[in-house]
């Protein structure tokens, strides 16, 4: 995810610097690969809540093993890419969108397919499964939400006061609503859910060879980025 304009006003929290967050089988950005390694329990109600998705478009057996919570600006963009890296494409990916709207192109099976233009709204879900879990996607531009409100009415309702007992909606201080509505008037938080492996498989075994190609690619991403940081404050000085 990127930033299209370099005169932004520098974020000033944690909150605003935040960009992605991964959940389960943590994804690596640098080798593209999950690894049973790198995990860490997956959150038991998204978890329920994508099963129930799953289930009701008729994938029974759906595990939520990985997850990628992206977070946009007005100035953020996703470039076109596809999510290969599941060892096991025949359940589907799940996505599910909050806050600000977004253009969503879906492409084809190659860079060069016109892709199809479409609105994520606040509260849309999409299952991308079949011929479209492998097919390329992006999302070019973040826009107000339709409504032309800071937020968008599926995020102002009330919660019942009778939730059922196994519901996985909880209800929460209005202190933390707070902060979550005045983030979401100038943000959109997008969640896939992916399962990673079929039903009894593992991961191959790493070979060394792998191993060394890892550290050394997060070796020189981390070099990478601080000549870059170095660079900019001589720049700045």
């Amino acid at each position: 995810m990127r930033n299209k304009s370099s005169n932004k006003r520098e974020a000033k929290t944690l909150l605003e610097k935040l960009r992605w967050v991964t959940l389960g089988y943590h994804y690596n950005w640098n080798t593209k690969k999950y690894s049973a390694d790198h995990y860490t329990s997956f959150p038991s109600d998204l978890a329920f809540l994508s099963k129930q998705v799953a289930e009701a478009c008729g994938f029974q057996g759906f595990q939520a093993e990985a997850g990628i919570l992206n977070y946009y600006h007005f100035d953020s963009s996703l470039g076109i890419h596809v999510d290969e890296s599941e060892l096991d494409h025949s359940q589907p990916l799940l996505s599910f969108s909050f806050g600000q709207s977004s253009i969503f192109l879906l492409g084809g099976q190659n860079r060069e397919e016109a892709p199809i233009a479409m609105f994520m709204h606040s509260g849309d879900m999409m299952i991308m499964s079949g011929f479209s879990r492998l097919l390329y996607h992006a999302v070019p531009r973040v826009l107000p939400n339709l409504e032309g409100k800071p937020l968008p009415s599926c995020l102002e309702s009330s919660l019942p006061a009778d939730l059922p007992i196994d519901s996985v909606i909880e209800p929460c201080s209005q202190e933390d609503w707070e902060v979550c509505a005045k983030y979401l008037q100038g943000s959109r938080i997008n969640m896939t859910v992916r399962q990673v492996l079929a039903e009894g498989q593992s991961f191959p075994t790493e070979t060394r060879t792998d191993h060394e190609l890892d550290n050394v690619s997060r070796s020189s991403y981390h070099e990478e980025n601080h000549k870059i940081k170095k660079h900019k404050s001589n720049t700045d000085s």
